[in-house]
């Protein structure tokens, strides 16, 4: 397992600036929110610090029949040719919160930079649809795409999985059902993934700033998705309590020095690599959790998607080397 980004620097002062102007606002935390209040100032936060989306050379919406009913999915195609790798998305927002829009930003910088079509899963959000509806219907479009490859343009044996926060741990999970049941996956990008629903680790105790992602917000949202007692031991919830990762696509991990999550992340990627799991382990200094999707006011932003996507052109060279 590589590593690189450990030493302590303060919170990045862009994302410093963001934190006061929030302080000064008197922004209140989403977890203080009425749910569709939330979900309304997560995208405009998303958007307002995003960037002016990149073009791509086409977007395509579809829906196919999910678990649960229709399941949209937004396809970007940065270039006619066919086929193409692929990437299952799947945006974060705590399973309550975001919508494929959340992840435009995101998806069209990852299509252009991995010169891959991007799939974004309109995936059901808790309360109403609790765990794990999200994971099955994120598996679902993953086998979808998988057995539709000449319909969409993408290569059945160039398939990997992505996502941040939430997305990650749903990225994750989906891996651990495709080892089981198929389809094969190049990789995984996991970006600040929960893995571990009961956590208590040091970077989850010091998270406390009202005005940052803390573990107040973990525990509203797990509150809001885990409605069964024993649900949060479940691999699927937390992919680090899975009884092996041996046999597991490659990974990036990427996390944030001021996150709660940042410690069960790390040791999601310790664990891939000590099960035999080829992974890369990157944290970046002074970030906070959110800023992956950040491009339009956080520098390390693009460099965490410009990691992102080598790390993707990789798994694809070797899949496709291998079939």
């Amino acid at each position: 397992m590589s590593e690189r980004g450990v030493r302590a620097v303060p919170l990045d002062p862009q994302l410093q600036a963001m934190r006061n102007q929030r302080e000064r606002d008197n922004v209140p935390p989403l977890y203080t929110m009425s749910l569709t209040d939330a979900r309304a100032a997560d995208l405009a936060s998303i958007r307002d610090s995003g960037g002016e989306p990149e073009a791509v050379h086409e977007v395509t919406n579809l829906k196919i029949t999910g678990p649960g009913g229709e399941l949209p999915l937004r396809l970007y195609r940065p270039a006619s040719e066919r086929p193409l790798p692929a990437l299952l998305y799947f945006f974060g927002g705590g399973w309550v919160l975001g919508t494929i829009d959340t992840a435009d930003g995101v998806s069209r910088s990852l299509a252009n930079s991995a010169g891959a079509l991007v799939v974004v899963v309109g995936y059901r959000l808790a309360p109403e649809h609790p765990f794990p509806a999200a994971i099955d219907d994120c598996y679902a479009a993953v086998r979808w795409v998988a057995g539709h490859s000449g319909e969409v343009g993408a290569d059945p044996a160039r398939l990997a999985v992505g996502g941040d926060s939430a997305g990650g741990n749903l990225a994750a999970a989906v891996a651990l059902r495709a080892r089981a049941d198929g389809p094969a996956l190049a990789g995984q990008l996991l970006v600040y993934p929960n893995t571990d629903q009961l956590a208590d680790d040091q970077s989850m105790r010091a998270s406390g700033d009202p005005f940052l992602f803390n573990r107040h917000s973990v525990a509203w949202y797990r509150q809001h998705y885990l409605v069964t007692p024993g649900d949060a031991a479940n691999p699927l919830a937390s992919p680090l309590r899975a009884e092996s990762l041996a046999g597991l696509p490659p990974a990036l991990v990427i996390t944030a020095e001021y996150d709660p999550l940042r410690d069960q992340g790390e040791a999601y990627a310790r664990r891939l690599a000590g099960d035999g799991v080829q992974v890369e382990l990157s944290r970046y200094p002074g970030m906070a959790h959110g800023f992956f999707t950040m491009a339009g006011a956080v520098d390390a932003s693009r460099a965490a998607i410009a990691q992102a996507a080598s790390s993707l052109r990789a798994w694809f060279d070797a899949a496709a080397t291998r079939g």
